[in-house]
């Protein structure tokens, strides 16, 4: 071990983020391109709530995105996700279930958002909630595949998430959200992304300096691994 590039974790280092007086800033994917689409409607009403609890929020448009590699990253689809990726200081990722699993328009937003972009990460330390729609019976296949992944583009997932089953009978004809314990469950969780978000920006430099970082850089492990990208 290196001494030198050793810390030991205090307090001090995770104090007040200071000038953070904006209101938290949220990005919602949802994963259907439908034109009426349960996924982009509960992320609606998940934007409402959070913009009742004083957030600022932006819903991505999959329309259009190229499937990842069939484009370049300048493609203006993929631009767009990006920018609002490094916006974010939280994200909602809200997804059908189909054939058991996450949507591949969902999964396709996700691989457009690399794990670093130069010296910048614009997903590490974030915060995320996780919803799904079901068609049938409430599952939550979705939200763990989901869970695996923003343990992997390594954000904070919070322990909450929402599961609404046979989603077609949730929803008036107004496309808005029934009264319901499902619904009740959405607010439970865009409560819990507001505060974790308030707790966690400011300080996800501290939250995620790691160790094996400050002893090899991306660049450097970047040339050990031969690798174009990381």
């Amino acid at each position: 071990m290196d001494r030198e590039l050793f810390r030991v974790p205090d307090a001090a280092s995770l104090g007040s983020p200071g000038d953070r007086e904006h209101s938290p800033r949220i990005l919602l994917l949802y994963g259907s391109l439908r034109q009426r689409s349960f996924s982009r409607l509960a992320a609606k009403e998940a934007a409402r709530l959070l913009r009742a609890m004083g957030a600022e929020t932006r819903i991505f448009d999959p329309r259009g995105l190229p499937l990842p590699d069939a484009e370049e990253a300048s493609h203006s689809k993929v631009a767009e996700l990006r920018e609002l990726a490094e916006w974010a200081e939280g994200m909602v990722w809200c997804s059908p279930e189909r054939h058991g699993a996450m949507t591949g328009i969902m999964k396709a937003q996700i691989d457009w958002i690399p794990l670093a972009l130069g010296a910048v990460r614009p997903t590490q330390g974030k915060t995320l909630a996780l919803m799904q729609v079901c068609g049938g019976s409430q599952s939550f296949n979705t939200v763990n595949q989901l869970r695996v992944l923003g343990r992997w583009m390594r954000m904070v997932t919070i322990p909450n998430q929402s599961s609404v089953p046979r989603a077609f009978m949730e929803f008036d004809d107004n496309d808005r959200m029934k009264p319901s314990p499902f619904y009740d469950r959405i607010v439970d969780v865009m409560e819990e992304l507001v505060k974790f978000t308030l707790l966690v920006r400011g300080r996800s430099e501290a939250l995620t300096d790691r160790y094996s970082e400050r002893k090899e850089s991306a660049e450097q492990l970047s040339a050990r691994a031969n690798q174009r990208a990381i």
